[in-house]
């Protein structure tokens, strides 16, 4: 009885005038309540007006006892003598509960969410999976407008609006959406398919759908999404810190409500890492963040350290080396939770909703670096097996970046201390220059640079001034700066003068660079600038070369500022190229001032410009040389340098007449008492009579020498500085040398005296011969 087929007969001003048996048992309405009354009042909607030919579609009755009740009506006009339509006889039925024929069982037990809707986007058929998806039964739906059926929601709009636009085009469509339903608690992915269903004569008369549930190959596609995000977002810097804050902001809140990264303490420090302990771990947190502001759920504040016990996921985690999940409910889960609150009360309430923790171990070049813990709290679906292997592969990614900014951060240490230990520290005493000195290593990501400076003193009271610039960055360019730093400093004990160091320290770089060609290792490429001079305050004139090192500017005492013309030099390192020195003589209280070239060199800077601001800037207002080389800097050098920068600035002083003494002695012997007379004379008349004994030996020994062995001309010369020099130059370029003399021998004990009684001697070459110098200090012992 429940699927009889009703019949009625309505007239052509929609009056019931026929009504049959099955019509009253599916209504419950009798004949003489039906017939004569409008067909509207028997219907819970209206129906659109009806076309001039056959139809079939779902209708809602409403049954005697106010019930609703869906049933398929197929309506076909009755004609009247003019065959125009005069009324309509219906039949009605219940659907079916089982379809009779294949096809309608295939719709029905399709996998997907397959529909069928009126151009007026009333529901005509749902399969069951539609039906399970709108939480209702199919006799519920038929009939009724989709907008009545669920929320009002953007999804919805949506959803109704395609329906309308493929009724409108008359052509399918395809489109992604992500939203809810009534019968699922979360939001889903879905593809969803239109197209219209037409008559025979192509009018569109409905439209059906089907709606796969896409949301795993959607999940997928964002997590390969964030995965390819991590490769531009992660590790933009080589910074640890930087880096893990990176990765916190990449998984907040997409993947977690709250991320945090702990790293072992030996990541941090310059430690070779120990083995991850079994039992409980100490963790330094690095880096958290949280959808809530302030990151209420953190129990452990950023750079405080944690102890981890043995059951805890990121314990777990370092342990076994692979992703740990663990979820409301589980002993692990309640022990951890249990922990964090007794740590943090303060947090509880926010924690109150965790329902899902991972932990992943930061794993690089089968290294344990720390860990990355991700807690769901609004987020309503638990960590899966999916979600291990995306943080697995991401945590992968993370750890080398921060492995990568840990090995950077060792070495530039490593080459900064090399680099300092290199430079010097506390300049040497000398009267030549008053000095002040720069080093700024530079923030880049290439490392360390081989910029380096020095302040040697040389006899006779002079000073070499060195400021040099090794191609390259890291360690390699460090150790090569030092190795020219050294060969620098040994050159410039010989007394050469600036070209022929230059040329010396070029063919040293051409065979360092020819040895490491040669070997199997990669080393830096070779290659250095280097500016050598050399000041005297006695004649106050200073020399210096350059190779392929720009030149130094000069601030002279009456304001003026330039830069120094010289011709420079290739690069030490080319090879067969000459270098050519610059001579000038300099007022007292003139200031040199040396530097390299990232000072005022840039890709986005003009050299000229820039050489014109440090002369602009060696003219401001200083109380100090100090003061000055901070102005310099602040004037001149960008807000991120890309290079390494050294600046040396040396304001010149002088020796004046009344502290050099000059004698020119005649190559007789019986000149030597008389001119070591004057000189004792000299020493009484500055008032260092001490010295005056060791003084007499040296220059007998000295001036006895020069005239037995030496030539023409014969000089002496005595300069009070910082210390008591005793030079005598002659014509002969035949350098002397210690030698022990035999027990019967009658000479060669000489210089051996001198050597002893002296705190240093030695011989410089020069123009017309050679000078043989030695030192007495005249501090109080």
């Amino acid at each position: 009885m429940e699927h009889v087929v009703a019949a009625a007969v309505i007239d052509a001003h929609g009056i019931v005038t026929g009504w049959s048996e099955g019509a009253r048992l599916l209504t419950g309405h009798a004949a003489e309540e039906a017939v004569g009354r409008a067909a509207a009042d028997l219907l819970v909607e209206e129906l659109p007006p009806l076309p001039a030919r056959a139809w079939i579609r779902p209708v809602l009755v409403r049954h005697r006892d106010g019930r609703h009740i869906t049933v398929t009506v197929t309506a076909c006009p009755v004609l009247g003598a003019d065959e125009e339509p005069a009324g309509w006889a219906l039949t009605a039925e219940r659907p079916s509960e089982s379809e009779p024929t294949l096809a309608g069982r295939a719709f029905q037990q399709a996998s997907m969410a397959m529909s069928v809707f009126d151009p007026h986007q009333r529901y005509l058929r749902l399969n069951e999976v539609a039906c399970k998806v709108m939480g209702v039964s199919e006799d519920v739906l038929l009939g009724r407008h989709f907008p009545d059926t669920v929320q009002e929601a953007e999804h919805s709009r949506g959803f109704d609006w395609h329906l309308r636009h493929v009724v409108e085009t008359g052509r399918p469509i395809r489109y992604e959406s992500w939203a809810g339903a009534p019968s699922l608690n979360r939001e889903h992915a879905w593809t969803t398919e239109m197209w219209p269903v037409r008559e025979p004569s192509g009018e569109v008369v409905g439209v059906a759908l089907a709606a796969f549930d896409s949301t795993e190959q959607y999940l997928a596609r964002q997590r390969l999404a964030v995965l390819n995000e991590a490769a531009a977002s992660i590790g933009t810097t080589l910074d640890i810190v930087r880096t893990t804050e990176e990765v916190v902001g990449l998984l907040v809140p997409r993947f977690a409500d709250f991320v945090s990264v702990d790293l072992l303490d030996w990541v941090l420090g310059a430690d070779e890492p120990p083995p991850v302990p079994d039992g409980e771990v100490v963790l330094r947190r690095v880096a958290h963040g949280s959808a809530h502001e302030g990151t209420p759920e953190a129990a452990v504040r950023l750079g405080e350290t944690d102890v981890h016990p043995p059951f805890s996921p990121p314990a777990r985690a370092l342990r076994e080396r692979r992703a740990v999940r663990i979820q409301a409910g589980e002993p692990d889960f309640v022990s951890w939770l249990a922990e964090r609150n007794a740590r943090a009360p303060e947090g509880r309430r926010f924690r109150s909703g965790v329902h899902s923790v991972i932990a992943v171990p930061l794993l690089a070049r089968g290294t344990t670096l720390g860990v990355l813990v991700g807690v769901r709290i609004a987020h309503p679906d638990d960590y899966e097996a999916d979600d291990a292997v995306f943080a697995e592969e991401l945590a992968s990614r993370a750890a080398v970046c921060i492995d990568n900014a840990r090995r950077f951060a060792r070495e530039r240490t490593t080459a900064l201390a090399l680099q300092h230990s290199l430079l010097p520290r506390g300049l040497p005493g000398q009267a030549a220059v008053e000095v002040a000195h720069r080093y700024l290593p530079s923030g880049s990501t290439a490392g360390i640079g081989g910029d380096w400076f020095d302040v040697i003193p040389l006899s006779g009271s002079r000073v070499a001034l060195v400021v040099g610039d090794v191609v390259g960055h890291g360690i390699a360019s460090t150790a090569t700066m030092g190795r020219l730093c050294t060969a620098v400093r040994t050159l410039a004990d010989v007394d050469l003068p600036p070209d022929e160091l230059l040329t010396h320290l070029d063919d040293l770089v051409t065979h360092l660079a020819g040895y490491q060609a040669s070997g199997d290792d990669e080393v830096a490429e070779l290659g250095a600038t280097c500016l050598y001079a050399v000041y005297d305050p006695v004649s106050r004139r200073l020399a210096l070369a350059a190779a392929g090192h720009p030149a130094p500017a000069l601030l002279l005492p009456d304001g003026r500022a330039e830069l120094i013309r010289m011709t420079t030099g290739p690069p030490l390192g080319v090879g067969g190229l000459p270098f050519e020195a610059v001579e000038l003589e300099l007022p007292e209280g003139a200031v040199v001032a040396l530097y390299t070239d990232g000072l005022i060199e840039d890709r986005d800077r003009d050299v000229d410009r820039a050489t014109g601001e440090l002369c602009s800037a060696l003219t401001a207002p200083a109380a100090t040389l100090d003061a000055l080389c901070d102005t310099v800097l602040k004037a001149v050098l960008p807000e991120e340098p890309g290079d390494d920068v050294a600046l040396l600035l040396a304001r010149t002083r002088a020796l004046g007449a009344d502290r050099v003494a000059t004698w020119d002695v005649e190559p007789d012997p019986a000149r030597v008492a008389a001119t070591r007379q004057a000189a004792t004379e000299q020493l009484t008349a500055w008032g260092l009579e001490e010295a005056a004994f060791v003084t007499e030996l040296v220059v007998s020994e000295l001036v006895t020498n020069a005239i037995r062995y030496g030539a023409p001309p014969i000089r002496l010369r005595l300069i009070r500085d910082r210390s008591l020099i005793c030079e005598v130059s002659d014509g002969s370029s035949t350098s002397p040398h210690l030698r022990r003399a035999h027990a019967f021998d009658e000479g060669g004990r000489g210089l051996l005296l001198v050597a002893q009684l002296t705190q240093r001697w030695g011989s410089r070459q020069t123009d017309r011969g050679k000078t043989i110098w030695a030192e007495q200090s005249l501090e109080p012992e």
